[in-house]
This record gives C-alpha cells, structure tokens and sequence, in this order.
C-alpha cells in the first residue's frame, strides 16, 4: 500500500489521525511522499499516551473496530498496542530468518507474555519462520534449564542477560544446554556479552532493534554490523528539536511511519538515537541499515527490556507524601544484568519499616522489582532526578 493510498485511508477511518492533519492545516492528499511527511509533526509516547487517555482506548488512531483485532496489549506508560489478524503482524520473520531459524528448530521464547507484546509478536514470527515455540516467558530458570535440555532446544528469543542466566544455570545443575542460535532485543548486546555466549556454544548470537508500537525496525546480518532496516515500513532520522530529516550519517531520532491499514501510527518518534549508515553492507540484504542504538532523549531508560517512567514514579511516590524527603531511583548493571534500586530519605520519625510498603507499591504500579534503600538525610540533594542510570555497556 502507498502513502497516497494509505493516508486517505487513515485519514477517513482514524479520528485521532484526522485530528492531527487538522491541527497542521494538512490533507492526507498533501503527503504523497517521504519527504512530505516531515511537514506533519513527531509525536512520541508521552504524546501517545495522552492521546490515548483523552480519547480512549487507542487516541483515535485505530482504523477498525477493536473487536476485529487479534490482540490488544498494555505497555509502560500506559500505551495500547493493537495487533490485527495478519500473520507475523510485528514483520520479525525476516530478522529470525536472517539470524539461522528455520523449518525444524525447536526455540524457546522468553520474552513476557503477560499484558506487552513481546512474547506474542516474537512467538508470531517464529511461526512464519517454520519453527516450534516454547512460550518460556522469564523465571522459573532451572525448570527452563531441564525443558531445554530434554527437548533438544536449538534457538532462543529474549534479553540477552536472560540467556546467560539459563546458560549459568545449566552449568551450575550439570546441564549441557544445546542452543546454538539467539536473536535479541529490548537490550543492547556488548561484544564482551556475544562473546562469552559464543564460547559457551551459541554459535549465532544476533540483535535487532523494534519498539512494542512498531514491532521490527531493524536487525543484523551474518556481518553484525548494524541494523537493516525492513522495507515495509517508512524511517526516518530526524533533528531531535525540529524533527525535519537529517542527512546520512547524522545522529538524530529514530522515526517511524507504519504502513498499516489499521493502526495510524504516522511519523512516530521512538525516543531512540541512531544514524544511517553511508556505506552499502557487503551481505547480500540490499537494503539501507542504521548503526545500532545511540542513546535516547527524554527522560525515560529502558531496564531488563522495559520502559521505567519518571512520570510512573512520581505517580507511586506521591502515595508517601509527607513520609519521604527525598528519593531517587538508580539503575546498576553487574555482569550483564541490570539492577534497579530505590533510595529514600525518610521523614523524621517515619519507621524504617515504610520501606516495605514502598517496595510492594512500585512492584505492582511498575511492574520491577524494586530493591529499596533507606538513606542517611543528605545523601541526595533536594532536587535529584528522578531516574540516575550508571550502566556502561562494554
């Protein structure tokens, strides 16, 4: 489907999309092209999340009715995602397919399946690429351990953390784990982390690139050397103030146009930096690449595969007025794993005690698990940031 046909099409069936036509004096007829688009103004996943708010359930976006849909998710933010009845409706198949999977290949799935998407859209995607899926989700590690060893598991989809976890575990019970080939995202992958798994037998350990709204924006071939980027879909790099196209080469924000019928996610910004690559890749994908992930703007971080909010966080601490001083979120990372703690500088004659009700509160607001640290008056300052992330990724 081309712009000028999709865009008068969401223009007709999406109230929301209508709406911001309107609001920057454009027709859909105006956007014939690429380039036209950038006259149409980013939106984002604050943005999003409001608009779905004021017009729910989907902001006005959504093209059809909800209940021709397949699936309906909630990511961080709130945000709903829908998924409608087309197979490998998120576009992973050509990723997995890139990285070895193939007719045959029993692959355990671990990302969530609870609520996001990721579970279900990488399920979707191993299906069209003819493999069998184990829907492994997170936890429960030994028993993973076991399933993957008595079923002969050859592939894996999830964090990359989570699979050197497995892998440490089947050592640790005395397990041969037999996968060969991974595919990754939600996390970045170091070399120092591929190559520990690449001596560990996972002889193909790829990553791609995707956002819950958009599904696949980008993965890499046999020379892992940044992101291709699949054809069905429209991105852009853009200036991160006035959101006009950059040349190649130049970092800006990733943003994305879907050619989706359905779903009116039109010149979205994911949040994410990263640049086009100027020289043509030496495999045999002939489409144009980006060249990894290179930081985000705005305030939120992304820990364990998911969006941690400051907005989130002021909403839970809020319930603690008057009991708390001062507070600050912290994200570590020790040998490949992320760890999310929480200091709190209690009020004068709050019991210690409180730190509880804290830990269970954001644990069922944000979905982490969250280590809860009471700190000595003075450590941070009045107005620290909600979020101070310290990882590095060697």
């Amino acid at each position: 489907m081309s712009l000028t046909t999709l865009l008068p099409h969401l223009a007709a069936h999406a109230p929301g999309f209508a709406r911001r036509l309107q609001q920057a004096g454009l027709k859909a007829e105006d956007l014939r092209s690429a380039a036209d688009l950038a006259a149409l103004p980013v939106i984002r996943k604050d943005d999003l999340a409001q608009m779905q708010a004021a017009d729910p359930p989907f902001g006005g976006f959504l093209a059809c009715a909800p209940g021709e849909l397949k699936r309906i998710f909630q990511s961080p933010g709130p945000i709903y995602d829908p998924e409608a009845r087309t197979p490998d409706y998120w576009r992973w198949k050509p990723a997995l397919q890139a990285a070895g999977f193939a007719p045959g290949d029993v692959v355990i799935n671990c990302f969530g399946y609870h609520l996001t998407p990721a579970g279900a859209m990488f399920e979707e995607g191993l299906w069209a690429a003819g493999c069998a899926v184990i829907p492994g989700g997170i936890g429960s590690q030994e028993a993973q351990a076991r399933l993957i060893a008595d079923l002969n598991v050859t592939g894996y989809v999830g964090l990359p953390s989570y699979l050197k976890a497995l892998l440490e575990k089947s050592e640790q019970i005395g397990l041969t784990c037999p996968i060969q080939k991974a595919f990754f995202t939600a996390e970045p992958l170091p070399p120092s982390l591929r190559a520990w798994l690449n001596q560990r037998g996972v002889k193909i350990a790829r990553q791609g690139y995707g956002t819950a709204e958009c599904g696949n924006l980008g993965f890499e071939c046999e020379r892992e050397n940044g992101w291709h980027i699949p054809p069905e879909i429209i991105l852009q790099i853009c200036d991160i103030n006035t959101g006009q196209p950059l040349p190649d080469g130049e970092s800006g924000e990733i943003v994305v146009t879907l050619m989706n019928p359905d779903y009116a996610l039109v010149r979205f910004g994911t949040g994410d930096l990263s640049a086009y690559a100027t020289e043509a890749c030496s495999c045999t994908l002939n489409t144009p690449r980006l060249m990894g992930w290179q930081g985000r703007i705005g305030d939120a971080v992304k820990v364990r595969g998911m969006f941690l909010h400051p907005r989130q966080l002021r909403e839970v601490m809020s319930r603690f007025s008057g009991q708390i001083s001062v507070w600050q979120a912290v994200v570590t990372r020790q040998e490949h794993r992320d760890f999310l703690s929480l200091q709190v500088e209690l009020a004068p004659s709050v019991s210690a005690t409180l730190t509880e009700s804290i830990a269970k509160s954001t644990h069922e607001a944000l979905k982490f698990q969250i280590r809860v640290e009471s700190i000595a008056p003075g450590t941070l300052p009045p107005d620290a940031a909600p979020i101070r992330d310290e990882r590095t990724w060697e």
